[in-house]
């Protein structure tokens, strides 16, 4: 008998703590994190957003909750990082953004022609040259990165075929509003039309411009197909996206909450790396079926060699932190 109550009395204080250990989280105040983003709902960073959301409300038990606004709701990528920085919305999924912000000496991570291949751009970001650009961001930007998303190469849309720099003297090319992306594409001779990413598919049907260059995803979800007809893989640059956040709000939150933020920021990043490491040429094939033409057979040595004189300018003018050799040596 005594040998039953002291079973019954092990197990009851066990199941206490076990109780007490689950509620830790739900003890505390329920935190809302308000995630932005000015791509479609269809584009890889909002699938990373979804997925992060799933697993943060999964993993603290709901007691965080991640509402998305996807779309341009909350209005353009640049009033979303802007946003983000002062704590009017708590997070972010879009592109290089923070960098061009408040780290601009580093824009060479987000800029055409710089880096090789995602192997690469890893090795970068990764590396003491990342590191440093992460810490300005997050000292200017009051922002404070989770995590990077593999999101494609950077390819050519246009209504006439594209392989070589001949090809693209004239043309008017959407870009965004990005001095050094304007500065490269200009040398290559085109002819670029800063617009906005909410208004990318609109100038292309009404002829505000003629062509565009994205990754493939942002092709496809912002059915691009439909006012373009070529696709031509000039592979000009290594796309990432950033899934970042509001460093202030970040810092008051309880350790707990800290780290399932940012175990599943990385683990929601890595899941959208995948899917775009396994699926980029999966996204091209259906670009052809939706009636795209895609060209192959782009002459990418003499795109770059046409934008080298840009390029090599841009890092003895705008990004002195260092040299173009250096980011090569890695």
């Amino acid at each position: 008998m005594k040998f039953f109550r002291k079973t019954l009395l092990i197990i009851a204080v066990l199941s206490l703590c076990l109780i007490f250990s689950s509620s830790l989280i739900s003890a505390q105040e329920k935190v809302t994190i308000r995630l932005a983003s000015a791509f479609e709902p269809e584009h890889i960073l909002c699938k990373t957003a979804e997925k992060f959301k799933e697993l943060v409300e999964s993993q603290s038990g709901g007691a965080i909750k991640v509402e998305l606004f996807l779309g341009g709701v909350m209005g353009s990528e640049e009033e979303i990082t802007e946003s983000v920085s002062i704590g009017a919305v708590e997070a972010q999924v879009g592109g290089g953004l923070p960098i061009k912000t408040f780290a601009p000496d580093y824009y060479f991570f987000d800029s055409p022609y710089v880096m090789k291949d995602w192997e690469h751009f890893k090795r970068v970001f990764y590396g003491e040259l990342g590191q440093k650009m992460r810490e300005e961001i997050e000292k200017k930007g009051n922002t404070m990165y989770l995590g990077i998303v593999y999101r494609g190469l950077r390819h050519f849309t246009s209504n006439k075929p594209v392989r070589t720099p001949d090809d693209v003297k004239g043309i008017k090319l959407r870009l965004p509003q990005l001095p050094t992306w304007i500065a490269v594409w200009k040398e290559i001779g085109a002819l670029p039309v800063p617009v906005p990413l909410t208004e990318l598919f609109t100038a292309l049907q009404t002829g505000v411009a003629d062509a565009s260059e994205g990754d493939v995803t942002q092709i496809y979800s912002f059915h691009l197909y439909e006012v373009q007809k070529y696709l031509s893989l000039t592979g000009h640059l290594v796309q990432t996206g950033g899934l970042t956040i509001n460093k202030a709000f970040f810092d008051k939150l309880p350790d707990e909450y800290k780290n399932i933020i940012v175990e599943a920021g990385k683990e929601a990043c890595d899941w959208g790396t995948q899917q775009i490491l396994e699926g980029e040429e999966d996204i091209i094939k259906q670009l052809e079926e939706a009636g795209m033409t895609v060209i192959r057979d782009v002459d990418q040595e003499a795109f770059r060699e046409k934008a080298k004189p840009a390029v090599e300018k841009l890092f003895e003018t705008e990004w002195t932190v260092t040299t173009w050799e250096e980011i090569l040596s890695y």
